[in-house]
């Protein structure tokens, strides 16, 4: 439920719409009439609805299809649009559940603020429904990016399932987190999450942990594919598990039953298994370190976890989220974070990924005195800090370049950063900086900075050459 379903029997105006909205991050999809706006909701419900009353050679009118979503799908926003309005019609499609009403010819602006707020009223929603059914927090998903959006649209899709996944992303991203946010939603929400730490267990004992062990002296120990019966086992860092546990490990996905060490007797096991890694699995099945027929096994479900390279826009959401944590399981004082501590945190690299804000949060609360917003002072910075007061660090290689292209390398790497910060969201990175959105257009432009998709999130990076034939 991350994109926008736009239903408009005008074939420009639908474009239009959806070229507007793609262009601040969102994605669309179109119809052009009834039957094709609910076929389309009913494949997968959208995050928000845009829909004109009056739709031509269609079975259902607006106001038909605002009641059947209302019905179905109450979540779901509609913001309804119509080049007939008149007062009438808006009362009865409010009524109805409408979020708001737009008369044509809309204004981009007006249009753009109503879709952010039903979005975020709609977010909240959700999120309160989720505290009421009591989710532990440590399947708490936190964040509003579009790369976030998409990898939770995906998890979301997957929940009702008992289908194998694969997260993949980079150490500290919150891979743990996803597979316990899929299994607080799925039928089996009642039944354990047991974690296999593949990295952390001893080559040699890696079977007794997994079957557990029967022998005279000690009897029968259960091991945790037994203890997760009925629920879900996650094997984390799964690249990391024994070559010789990883083939009897595909037997038992493939008959869901495996013998103790030690032990004559079949174990019957009911369970779903998700994994995750942080390597790249075809390099490692090319290194001979990783089984194929495993990793098809496993990997039926693919879903990547973005880095906080890749949602950069929710690292203050995120770093408040941790301060409250702090503030519930230590005592540390709930502090707000100044705009310039969040212009820093949106800046500065994260290779420890979510892992490593929320300890430097952590840090910063235990080693700060006072009650007061946390100031930029108090991070630390990727640079070793100038002795004056007011200084600029300048780096090695910048120190090396005439002054022209260092300017420039500079400007790339300056708007860059900020474009990323603000989720490639080209509006608020030139409300930032200061410039006209068009002069901020030619710039990038000059300096070869292009926009483009990843991970469902739009972010910039330098416009790569074509290799010469």
């Amino acid at each position: 439920m991350s994109d926008i379903l736009i239903v408009d029997d005008e074939r420009d105006i639908r474009e239009l719409v959806s070229d507007i909205l793609e262009d601040e991050g969102y994605s669309t999809r179109l119809a052009a009439n009834s039957d094709e706006c609910m076929s389309s909701i009913n494949s997968e419900p959208p995050g928000l609805l845009i829909l004109d009353i009056w739709l031509k050679d269609s079975r259902m009118d607006g106001i038909d299809i605002l009641k059947a979503v209302k019905r179905d799908n109450p979540d779901v926003p509609v913001v309804i649009i119509s080049g007939h309005g008149n007062i009438e019609i808006a009362v009865a499609a409010i009524k109805q559940g409408a979020y708001d009403f737009i008369e044509k010819p809309f204004n981009i602006d007006q249009l753009m603020v109503v879709i952010r707020r039903a979005m975020e009223t709609s977010r909240l929603r959700r999120e309160n429904a989720t505290l009421k059914r009591k989710e532990v927090s440590n399947s708490d998903m936190i964040g509003k990016s579009a790369s976030f959006r998409a990898m939770q649209s995906q998890l979301d899709k997957v929940t009702k399932s008992n289908g194998r996944v694969m997260l993949s992303g980079p150490a500290g991203s919150g891979k743990e987190i996803a597979a316990r946010y899929i299994h607080a939603h799925s039928n089996r929400a009642n039944f354990p999450f047991v974690t296999v730490n593949c990295a952390g267990v001893e080559p040699e004992r890696m079977e007794e942990v997994l079957f557990g062990r029967e022998s005279s002296e000690r009897g029968v120990e259960s091991g945790l594919l037994e203890e997760a019966h009925g629920g879900v086992v996650y094997f984390d860092e799964v690249a990391d598990m024994p070559l010789g546990t990883q083939s009897k490990i595909l037997r038992v996905l493939v008959d869901q039953q495996f013998q103790r060490v030690g032990g004559a007797d079949k174990v019957r096991v009911d369970l779903r298994v998700i994994s995750s890694t942080n390597r790249d699995l075809d390099d490692e099945i090319a290194a001979d370190r990783f089984r194929e027929e495993l990793y098809h096994r496993l990997n039926v479900v693919p879903i990547a976890v973005p880095s906080m390279e890749d949602r950069r826009e929710d690292i203050p959401v995120l770093a408040q989220h941790f301060i409250e944590m702090c503030n519930e399981s230590q005592g540390l004082p709930v502090r707000e974070l100044s705009e310039e501590a969040v212009a820093l945190l949106q800046t500065m690299t994260w290779p420890g990924n979510v892992r490593q804000l929320k300890n430097l949060i952590e840090r910063v609360l235990i080693l700060g005195d006072g009650t007061g917003p946390i100031e930029a002072r108090e991070l630390p910075s990727d640079e070793d800090k100038a002795e004056e007061s007011g200084r600029v660090v300048l780096s090695g290689a910048l120190a090396t370049l005439p002054l022209r292209e260092a300017r420039e390398a500079f400007e790339r790497e300056y708007l860059l950063t900020q474009i990323n910060r603000f989720g490639g969201n080209i509006s608020r990175t030139a409300s930032f900086v200061g410039m006209e959105r068009s002069a901020l257009h030619r710039k990038l432009k000059s300096l070869g900075v292009v926009t483009s998709n990843k991970s469902g999130a739009r972010v910039a990076q330098l416009d790569e050459p074509e290799p010469a034939e």
